[in-house]
């Protein structure tokens, strides 16, 4: 891919040289720290759009909780458990270690940082959500590290899978005609219309989706099982799939704007970080896991990425959007959040564990970034030490947002 992308005044290179010298290095060793290596999430909950029929039963999909016994004390008594700094063992629970077999979720916890869970969850009293969030007090939501449960291929695909991303396209997203989707063949093949026939909101909300499911794909392809030999799996990079998938000449050239759209996604959250900056730069925000010491670190690490993301010179200009008449514009940012909502509840309808752990977070962590862009002047007239009533994010919005990037 080279040259300037659509609907910013932005080049590609340029974007590849910020994000490979800058960004990339310090947004890795974020995403390694305790702070933004756990997610809670619920991959429980049920398809609210059709009969789940097509559950995967896959070992790599699969999810293997721990028992009752040994989930930690601090997670399970909550906020009435009182934070000890006893727990500094980081031996992981020997009967989890059958949940990192290939891939599987492994929801195994650190004694390290298993106490600090408690602190983490803050009430979010701003309602302009575009995410279904899921409900942390659930007896179904569990704590993932995300390091031991990378984004890979795991062999869901086929009729679950494309009426998944089908229902995203043609019932949630502001989908030109035109578009070619070769490897679903449930999507309609009717033509007419055309990108750029839409308005910039609605392509903005196409592209976004777009790069979403461009991104996964990717990651598909580059975190591939190659082979399973005598029990012992080879993952890689599958050229052939990523070919098939983004190949102008596979796609009918819809590969490199699929390719385009991710790049068009990393600036929205690009973007969304440089305007989310004011919120954490205030001493009321601490990234809390109980270790006084790391959690200045990984402060230090983002209010640098912060910096970094402040310095980049072609950032997409949000205020382009929803800029008609004040009645137009409330109708269709609102059309906006429902339709990216609904989206966010189309991840429970996702067969595979480990599919819908990363769908449900890129989702969020998109969501969160939205929810930022339209909040610019809630975040400029935030308090300096104490919470805000206007804007709030919960710990569970700031990991996915900085994981989402990360992918």
């Amino acid at each position: 891919l080279t040259g300037v992308l659509d609907d910013c005044l932005c080049d590609i290179e340029s974007i590849d040289d910020f994000n490979t010298f800058k960004i990339f290095p310090k947004i890795q060793k974020l995403q390694e720290r305790d702070y933004f290596r756990y997610y809670k999430v619920n991959l429980k909950r049920p398809c609210p759009f059709w009969a789940d029929d097509g559950h995967c039963s896959i070992k790599d999909c699969h999810v293997e909780p721990c028992p009752e016994s040994k989930i930690p004390v601090g997670i399970k008594a909550g906020s009435s458990n009182k934070y000890s700094k006893a727990a500094n063992n980081s031996k992981e629970l020997e009967d989890c270690e059958q949940a990192n077999k290939l891939g599987a979720v492994n929801s195994t916890l650190s004694n390290q940082s298993k106490e600090a869970f408690i602190d983490w969850a803050r009430y979010d009293d701003s309602q302009d959500h575009f995410c279904e969030l899921d409900d942390e007090r659930s007896p179904d939501a569990q704590y993932v590290d995300l390091l031991l449960n990378p984004e890979r291929y795991t062999g869901y695909k086929g009729p679950s899978a494309w009426r998944v991303w089908n229902s995203i396209y043609e019932e949630n997203c502001f989908k030109p005609r035109s578009v070619y989707r070769p490897l679903n063949p449930l999507a309609p093949s009717r033509g007419g219309s055309c990108l750029f026939c839409l308005c910039l909101e609605k392509r903005v909300f196409y592209k976004l989706i777009s790069g979403l499911h461009a991104s996964i794909n990717l990651h598909l392809c580059a975190n591939y099982l190659l082979e399973e030999t005598w029990g012992k799996p080879r993952w890689g990079p599958n050229v052939k799939e990523f070919t098939r998938r983004f190949d102008p000449a596979e796609t009918k050239g819809e590969g490199p704007r699929r390719l385009k759209n991710l790049y068009f996604l990393y600036l929205i959250e690009l973007r969304a970080l440089s305007k989310v900056a004011p919120y954490f730069e205030r001493a009321v925000v601490d990234l809390y896991t109980g270790n006084g010491h790391e959690d200045a670190e990984s402060k230090a690490l983002l209010l640098d990425i912060f910096r970094d993301t402040k310095s980049f010179h072609m950032h997409f200009d949000e205020k382009s959007m929803f800029a008609g008449d004040k009645k137009g514009a409330k109708s269709l940012k609102e059309e906006f959040r429902l339709h990216f909502k609904n989206i966010s509840r189309i991840m429970d309808c996702v067969g595979c564990d480990k599919c819908r752990l990363w769908g449900k977070l890129q989702t969020q962590g998109l969501g969160t970034a939205l929810k930022i862009l339209f909040s610019e002047k809630e975040i400029q007239s935030l308090p300096e030490n104490s919470p805000s009533k206007g804007f709030q994010l919960t710990r569970q919005e700031i990991v996915a947002l900085v994981n989402a990037f990360g992918r």
